[in-house]
C-alpha cells in the first residue's frame, strides 16, 4: 500500500510535468477504466487459480512494470503517452490484484478471525497514507520522478517475498475440481448468481455502492475544492485530511482490537447515515477548527462502516467465490467511483460546495437506508 501511494504520487507529479493540468487528470483517472472493465474476469481468474498464485504474480508484473519505467524516465523523458501506458497496464494488473487480495484472508484464518482482519487492513491503509505521501514527495525532491518511482518499485518489490511466505489452505476436492470442470464465463455467471441469491449479500453490494459513490467525490476533489473556497490553503486541507484519517484509523483499530462487533448489520446501517449527514455537514462549516473536528467524525463512521462491511462480504461469502465477490464490490469503489471525479468538480463549479456535499450525503445515506430496510442484511451477525 506504501509502494502505491508513492507510485500514485510520482504519477502525478510526472504528468503535471510533461503536460496541463487537464491532461494530468487524465493520466491520474485511466487506470480506473481497466480496473472497471476487467475486475469481473479478474476475479474469475483469483477463484480459478488460487488467490495465492494470482497475487504474487500480478504484484511481481506490478513492481517489475514500476521499475522499467522508472529505468526508461532516468535516461530519458518519453512525455506523457509513457505515463498514460503505465497507468493503463497498473490498472489492468490491479483488475486481476484486487480480486486476490480480498480472496486471500478466507484462506488463510478462520471466520471468527475476519473482521479482526479487516482492522488490521484498515490500519495498514492509514499507515500507507500518512508514509506514502511524504516518502514519494521526498523522491521527487531528491531525484524527481525517476527516483519516486524506482522507490515505489523497491517497496512492491519487498512485498513478494512476503506474500510468498503466505500459506493458504485449499478448497475442499469437490469444490476444486468443479471449479476446473467449468469456463470463465460459467464461472462468472455463478458468482453473480451466488450474489443474486443471497440475503445479506445482495443488499450489502448495493448498499457499498452508494456508500462509494457519494464518499469518494466529496472526499477528494471536492476537499481541495472546499479548501480554496474557505481559504483553508493546502495546510488546512491537510488537516482535514489528518482528521479524517485519525478517525478512519481509530474505527480500524476498534475492530482490530475487538474482533467482532454485536448486531454488525445493524450497526453498519447505524454507522453509514450519520456519517453521511457529517459529510453534508463538512461544506457548511467556515473555521478549520469546527472542519476538522467533523472530518474525524467523518471518519470515525465511514471507517466503521467501511470496515463492518468488509468484514460482512468476507464472513458471508463462500471461499470459492470470495474472487469473483471481491471484485464486484471493488468495480465501483475502484473503477467507477474515481471516475466521478471529474463530474464532482464540474458540479461544484456550477452550483457549489454546499449542494453537491448534501447530495453526495444523500446517495451515501440511501446506501445505510437499504442495510437499514433489508431484513437479511440488517440481522447479519459476524461469527463468534
Amino acid at each position: 500500500m506504501v509502494g502505491d501511494m508513492v507510485f500514485y504520487l510520482a504519477l502525478s507529479w510526472a504528468a503535471v510535468q510533461n503536460g496541463t493540468a487537464a491532461q494530468a487528470g487524465i493520466v491520474t483517472a485511466v487506470s480506473a477504466v481497466p480496473r472497471a472493465l476487467l475486475m469481473l474476469g479478474g476475479g474469475v481468474v483469483a477463484d480459478r487459480f488460487g488467490p495465492r498464485r494470482v497475487v504474487i504474480g500480478s504484484d511481481a508484473v506490478r513492481c517489475g512494470t514500476v521499475l522499467a519505467v522508472a529505468a526508461v524516465l532516468f535516461v530519458t523523458d518519453p512525455g506523457l503517452w509513457l505515463l498514460a501506458l503505465l497507468a493503463v497496464v497498473f490498472g489492468t494488473v490491479d483488475a486481476v490484484f484486487l480480486p486476490a487480495v480480498g480472496a486471500l484472508p478466507a484462506r488463510m484464518t478462520t471466520k471468527d478471525q475476519l473482521a479482526r482482519v479487516q482492522g488490521m487492513r484498515g490500519l495498514g491503509i492509514r499507515f500507507a497514507a500518512v508514509v506514502g505521501a511524504p516518502l514519494g514527495g521526498l523522491g521527487v525532491a531528491v531525484g524527481g520522478s525517476a527516483a519516486a518511482f524506482a522507490c515505489a518499485g523497491l517497496l512492491i518489490a519487498l512485498s513478494v517475498p512476503l506474500l510468498v511466505s503466505v500459506r493458504v489452505r485449499e478448497l475442499p476436492p469437490d469444490e476444486t475440481t468443479a471449479r476446473n470442470d467449468t469456463t470463465a464465463w460459467r464461472d462468472l455467471r455463478a458468482g453473480l448468481r451466488h450474489i443474486r441469491r443471497h440475503r445479506v449479500l445482495a443488499p450489502l453490494m448495493i448498499t457499498i455502492a452508494l456508500g462509494d459513490l457519494g464518499f469518494v467525490g466529496p472526499l477528494n476533489v471536492g476537499l481541495t475544492l472546499l479548501a480554496d473556497e474557505r481559504g483553508w490553503g493546502a495546510s488546512g486541507m491537510g488537516w482535514v485530511l489528518g482528521g479524517f484519517g485519525t478517525g478512519a484509523g481509530a474505527a480500524a483499530l476498534l475492530l482490530a482490537v475487538r474482533g467482532r462487533v454485536p448486531r454488525a448489520g445493524l450497526v453498519t446501517a447505524g454507522a453509514i447515515i450519520p456519517g453521511a449527514a457529517a459529510i453534508a455537514a463538512l461544506a457548511q462549516v467556515s473555521a478549520l477548527s469546527a472542519a476538522v473536528g467533523v472530518a474525524v467524525l467523518v471518519g470515525l463512521l465511514t471507517g466503521l462502516s467501511g470496515a463492518m462491511c468488509g468484514a460482512l462480504l468476507q464472513t458471508q461469502t463462500d471461499p470459492a467465490y470470495l474472487g469473483r465477490v471481491t471484485a464486484v464490490a471493488g468495480i465501483v469503489s475502484l473503477g467507477i467511483a474515481p471516475l466521478s471525479m471529474p463530474l464532482s468538480a464540474a458540479a461544484v463549479g456550477v452550483w457549489g460546495t454546499g449542494p453537491v456535499f448534501a447530495v453526495s450525503a444523500l446517495v451515501c445515506a440511501l446506501g445505510g437506508a437499504v442495510a437499514l430496510c433489508t431484513p437479511g442484511l440488517r440481522r447479519a451477525e459476524l461469527p463468534r
